[in-house]
């Protein structure tokens, strides 16, 4: 997995990082390539950092607004085999900045789905997996939101820990919760269904916004989605 882009090469941090969002496979979901093979009784691994934007100018997507080290960050970076690695390179017209993104997020909502979704019973079981999600969220929001004092400070490093714990904590949680509840429509009522939709697509916004920097404004959090499955009756 090794990069030799300079100061555009991830750090050991961000190394491990994108091979634990990988989860083993190559992050083009219509590629299904472990990247750790069994070859004559060794262990190879065939796993390439492919970098979204070039590493260098003049590269496949390049975009000279960025920085050398902007471009080793996790961001802007995707493991991908070494075949869809040559694939998007040799043809980045192809495979633009967007696409390649949007590969990265799907999969990491398809393992979230796989590792996060049961089907339950009742309603009562269903809450009680989501509601520890909602919390510890809702908990996050008030200590470290943009809505805090210090947030207005720009060297308080407030800004810094808020998309931190966003990308960390929120948005696993929401997408697990998503996930739980997608396996669990059979429980939900019509309002609730609406209260769900409202809520993935606010997700999705925050996503664009954090993961790949938009300036779209994100929709609100839908109040209501806070006490879907809570009256168990």
């Amino acid at each position: 997995m090794a990069c030799s882009r300079g100061a555009a090469s991830p750090d050991a941090h961000t190394q491990r990082r994108l091979f634990a969002a990988s989860a083993g496979y190559c992050q083009n979901p219509e590629c299904a390539n472990e990247l750790f093979v069994d070859a004559s009784g060794k262990s190879i691994h065939i796993a390439e950092m492919a970098h979204v934007f070039a590493a260098t100018d003049g590269g496949p997507r390049t975009n000279p607004n960025l920085s050398q080290e902007e471009r080793g960050t996790f961001g802007n970076l995707i493991m991908l085999c070494a075949n869809c690695h040559t694939m998007v390179d040799k043809a980045p017209e192809a495979f633009p900045d967007k696409t390649m993104l949007n590969w990265k997020r799907e999969h990491t909502n398809k393992l979230q789905g796989l590792f996060g979704a049961v089907k339950f019973g009742d309603r009562a079981s269903a809450r009680q997996a989501v509601e520890p999600l909602l919390t510890q969220n809702h908990a996050i929001f008030k200590q470290y939101g943009p809505h805090i004092d210090a947030a207005n400070n720009p060297e308080s490093g407030a800004t810094e820990q808020w998309k931190r714990k966003m990308l960390t904590r929120i948005l696993p949680n929401s997408r697990r919760m998503i996930a739980i509840l997608d396996a669990n429509l059979h429980l939900l009522g019509n309002d609730e269904k609406e209260a769900l939709e409202k809520f993935r697509q606010h997700i999705d916004d925050l996503e664009a916004f954090h993961i790949e920097g938009t300036n779209e404004d994100a929709s609100r959090f839908p109040a209501d989605f806070s006490n879907i499955l809570k009256d168990c009756a």
